[in-house]
């Protein structure tokens, strides 16, 4: 099948990723409301098409917290994406090395950040939660630093999980229980389970090892259920821009009060984000709130995006709300279950396609300069 467009990639990952892990990664939590309407209001905001503008020369190069990228987009940090692949990490990061832009690891990745730095040549992002066990943080953010991680993402909506319907359905768990349900999704995808059986890195590389007495995946699902913890507070943020020197983004941002307090915390960017719809459903979609969060804090800080991004429009109308940078998940996640690596490569090549051309549309050479000036603002028709 010709692959023109995210959602093409999202069909192909169906068939070949096991049922729980695709729905792990397409799914959001209670009734999915805020995961639908992620994508969904993207595609209330219209563009000002443009004409008769020179459109050669175009720039989509520019930097995210001082960090030169091929175009102002990055991927997001997500758990498990070694399940959609075998050694899913590993070739995310190699696909964004060589197409210019961050991968962030997350914390709860199946490789670990050891072997993703070994399988690298340039940084790349760490994405850390807050945990009770001080000590493993401290640990954590340490690895981080050693492997030369570039920059620091702190999740903040996450001292609770929330609750994902489908995951309790399927009966996703750690370690996984292996019913004939289980079994049968995964010989029914053989070069999904030959390429597993191939690696080593099957578990939670970041953990198991890494804490006094998790050892296996066992004793790791007791631990992981305890370890979210429910006091973080703005605090947590002042002790960890203490341990980590260099680029700190907070994400989970979701209100300009919180928005405005992120902006003194030192930190050097906050992401808006719901985490993809998987926490608090009902709240609203990153894209409706953007606007008021950059007006609140716009020149205090830089504002970043994630949730429901899935074409280079979004981008455009991401930037043109005023982020200076986009997070793509789901739609690269996509493409590493669909085409492994190559897949990944190709989400990236439909995105900067996508993001070139309508930034042409509107009549603008450079990313940099899209603004609101970019956008459609319907006016009420009087006069008939």
């Amino acid at each position: 099948m010709d692959i023109l467009e995210i959602k093409d990639l999202e069909k192909l990952a169906k068939k070949r990723v096991p049922k729980m892990f695709f729905d792990y990664v397409n799914s959001g939590s209670w009734t999915e409301t805020t995961y639908n309407e992620n994508v969904s209001d993207y595609s209330k905001i219209k563009l000002r098409q443009r004409v008769a503008v020179d459109m050669t020369n175009r720039k989509l190069n520019t930097k995210l917290v001082d960090q030169d990228v091929s175009m102002p987009v990055a991927i997001a940090p997500t758990g498990l994406t070694g399940m959609q692949r075998a050694d899913g990490e590993i070739l995310a990061a190699q696909a964004c090395e060589e197409f210019g832009i961050p991968y962030t690891l997350s914390t709860m990745s199946v490789c670990s950040i050891e072997e993703v730095a070994k399988h690298t040549k340039k940084p790349f992002w760490f994405q850390l939660y807050v945990m009770r066990d001080k000590k493993f943080m401290e640990r954590l953010i340490e690895r981080a630093d050693k492997a030369g991680c570039s920059a620091l993402v702190l999740t903040l909506d996450l001292q609770i999980l929330g609750q994902r319907h489908k995951d309790i359905r399927n009966g996703l768990s750690t370690p996984p229980k292996f019913t004939p349900k289980h079994i049968y999704q995964m010989v029914t995808r053989p070069k999904w389970c030959f390429e597993m059986l191939q690696t080593k890195n099957r578990s939670f590389g970041n953990i198991v090892g890494h804490v006094d007495g998790v050892s296996d995946l066992r004793s790791l699902g007791s631990w992981t259920s305890e370890q979210f913890d429910p006091k973080l507070d703005w605090n947590e943020i002042e002790w960890i821009r203490k341990k980590w020197k260099k680029k700190l983004i907070l994400k989970g941002i979701l209100d300009s009060e919180d928005a405005m307090i992120a902006s003194k915390t030192g930190a050097d960017a906050i992401i808006v984000s719901n985490h993809g719809g998987r926490q608090l459903d009902g709240a609203p979609s990153s894209i409706k709130v953007l606007p008021e969060i950059v007006d609140a804090v716009g020149r205090k800080i830089e504002i970043h995006i994630d949730g429901g991004i899935r074409s280079g429009q979004d981008v455009v109308k991401s930037l043109c709300l005023g982020a200076k940078g986009v997070y793509i998940g789901r739609a690269f996640l996509y493409g590493l279950g669909a085409m492994g690596k190559k897949g990944v490569s190709k989400s990236l090549d439909i995105i900067k396609n996508e993001l070139d051309k309508t930034m042409a549309f509107c009549g603008r050479k450079n990313v940099e300069d899209l603004d609101k000036s970019n956008l459609y603002v319907e006016k009420p028709y009087s006069n008939y």
